[in-house]
């Protein structure tokens, strides 16, 4: 999964995580931009909200991707996914169908979001490991078993007087963290939130990295049970409320979040 939004956390503000030293109006400019940019990526017509079918073939097959398509409803689109199984380590094939007028799409309303709050701008320090380095990750549907993700770096965050070692997974180049924390379930997503993470390109080594949780986002299982999502592994288990990014989802009509 990329980054839909394309946009650095920080976009027009200093990266460091001091608030008073910071353009806070300028921040938050930057987050309507990036909320409109989120909103413009969830109910595109290949954005979650329109997934309606995750189908992989048989170990050691590939889809018949003509008879698919031919089976396809109006305005519906294909497109097709590779994974590693997680147990042999074989590939395995699959197929997605997007529909631009899916039932959830339909009765999509907004995403609940936390009022922008400059003190969940955050300064961690990333460290990069040598080798590909892989984190058993748990996700949502393999039913309690989990898939290795590479994990090129340890985040390094201080909150709240408690020190973490975050793990925040490669996505397509990108640093991608899934985190939890007391509000799951509650007033956020039961199964926890993501955080883009982004590098300097420049700097292989060592630096320090910017967690806006202003921008944490609602997972795409949030929008259709055909995702299957990482879920945030011990360490990425935060003692504290992080009460600032996306929420739920809201639909109209009685329509049931994922």
């Amino acid at each position: 999964m990329t980054d839909p939004t394309d946009g650095a956390p920080t976009d027009g503000a200093p990266a460091n995580g001091d608030a008073a030293s910071r353009d806070v109006a300028t921040e938050r400019a930057a987050w309507d931009d990036w909320r409109a940019r989120r909103r413009a990526a969830l109910t595109a017509p290949q954005g979650n909200l329109a997934l309606v079918e995750t189908r992989w073939a048989p170990p050691g097959e590939r889809p018949d991707i003509d008879a698919a398509r031919a089976a396809l409803g109006e305005g519906q689109t294909l497109t097709t996914l590779e994974r590693t199984e997680p147990v042999s380590g074989r590939p395995e094939y699959g197929l997605r169908r997007w529909d631009p007028r899916s039932p959830a799409l339909r009765h999509f309303d907004s995403v609940d979001t936390f009022p922008y709050r400059p003190e969940w701008v955050l300064e961690a320090q990333y460290e990069p490991v040598e080798g590909a380095r892989t984190v058993p990750f748990e996700h949502i549907r393999d039913n309690g078993g989990t898939r290795d993700l590479v994990v090129p770096g340890d985040l390094r965050l201080t909150l709240d007087g408690t020190d973490y070692t975050l793990s925040a997974f490669d996505d397509d180049g990108t640093l991608l963290l899934v985190f939890g924390d007391p509000t799951n379930g509650t007033s956020t997503y039961g199964a926890g939130r993501f955080l883009f993470v982004h590098l300097d390109e420049r700097d292989a080594g060592p630096q320090r990295v910017v967690l806006d949780f202003n921008r944490s986002f609602v997972p795409p299982c949030g929008f259709s049970d055909q995702y299957n999502c990482p879920m945030p592994p011990r360490q990425n288990r935060l003692h504290v409320p992080v009460e600032a990014g996306e929420t739920v989802p809201v639909f109209r009509d009685g329509y049931g979040a994922q």
